[in-house]
């Protein structure tokens, strides 16, 4: 019997030891299934100026915080706020760790949407967007803005004489956009031909961090302006901030200066007297056999000379002449002196030569104006 009691003894130990590992190492892996289990979520909180919650609100979120990419939107209490109880505040759990962008589209009646658009970083915590919905007649007071507008000059063409405002040369405007939004931008633009028509406005849709460019060649395309004429006059980009033309999305601001896009108009201009083209070169090679005018140096006579001059096709011109012209304007000889002058024209050789293209360029960056 003694034996017996000590051998149960003994099991009982053991068996209290083994429920103690299980149990200590039962705490150890659930504390490490939970903490493998955490995931990052997403609060929205919705307030009135009154710091009350405003429920049934509608928001955009970019990128989508369950797949990382395109747009998501959530309504208050729907399927996957995990916080129905509460109206005004929707909570996405289980999300993908990034940088989110979200934006209001809608509320409950009587107030207006908070037309701010937030940005919540999410690293493997719980991101808060806080947005403040104000009684609609104080939201329309706040929020007059329906559009943003950026205004840039064009000059686009060739001037060859004295019938343009500018220079002669060749000018070229290209009109850069970004859309440095989260979300897909749609915009309108038209242009105006100086003391002449106005386009019909033509409609871009910009896709997120996209960029587009409006050049010359799209501007004569809307004006119906298809020749090299120069012309002037103003392009005008125009952003729509209602839903109906941004996908449900509203993008004004309580702030007079908001940029949807960033908008760069590059200007290049020819700075020579006339376009650059190939000339015809006479290459001229001669000998002064005698100086009586005693104006050209001692050293240049009776030696091989060179000198390079512009000619027209299939034109007769004097030789001896241009060489001639050329000794009085380096050494302003008058006519009495070129006659006591004597050259002999050794060789004439033809060669093209090009014009050097003198541009000049300029990048402005245009500032937007709010619209009504």
């Amino acid at each position: 019997m003694k034996r017996w009691s000590k051998i149960s003894s003994i099991f009982a130990i053991s068996i209290t030891i083994l429920v103690v590992y299980l149990i200590s190492n039962s705490g150890v892996y659930h504390s490490r299934d939970t903490a493998f289990a955490q995931s990052s979520s997403l609060t929205i909180m919705v307030l009135s100026i009154d710091n009350k919650l405003v429920g049934e609100g509608q928001f955009v979120i970019s990128p989508n915080p369950f797949t990382g990419t395109g747009n998501y939107t959530i309504v208050d209490n729907s399927a996957d706020d995990t916080d129905k109880e509460k109206d005004g505040v929707i909570t996405l759990s289980g999300i993908k760790n990034g940088n989110y962008s979200i934006i209001q589209t809608r509320t409950t009646s009587g107030y207006g949407v908070d037309q701010m658009q937030k940005t919540v970083q999410v690293n493997n915590s719980s991101g808060v967007a806080t947005f403040t919905d104000l009684p609609a007649s104080n939201a329309a007071a706040s929020f007059g803005s329906k559009s943003v507008t950026y205004t840039t000059k064009f000059e686009c063409g060739s001037i060859y004489a004295g019938e343009g405002p500018l220079r002669p040369g060749h000018y070229d405007t290209d009109i850069s956009l970004f859309n440095k939004q989260k979300f897909q931008t749609q915009v309108f633009w038209n242009s105006v031909l100086n003391n002449g028509p106005s386009s019909n406005a033509i409609l871009l849709k910009m896709d997120s961090e996209t960029s587009k460019s409006i050049t010359c060649h799209d501007i004569r395309a809307i004006l119906g302006n298809n020749n090299d004429n120069f012309i002037e006059g103003f392009t005008i980009v125009n952003v729509p901030l209602d839903s109906t033309f941004n996908g449900g999305m509203t993008m004004t601001s309580s702030s007079s200066d908001i940029n949807v896009l960033d908008v760069q108009a590059f200007y290049t201009a020819n700075a020579l007297d006339m376009l650059p083209h190939e000339v015809i070169v006479d290459k001229i090679s001669f000998y002064i056999i005698q100086d009586e005018s005693g104006k050209i140096p001692v050293n240049m006579t009776r030696k091989t000379l060179d000198i390079s001059i512009p000619s027209g096709l299939n034109q007769i011109s004097d030789t001896e002449k241009k060489v001639k012209d050329a000794l009085a304007k380096q050494y302003s000889l008058s006519d009495d002196d070129l006659t006591k002058i004597v050259i002999r024209i050794k060789d004439v050789s033809v060669g093209v030569g090009v014009l050097i293209d003198d541009h000049a360029i300029s990048l402005s960056t245009v500032q937007p104006q709010p619209g009504s």
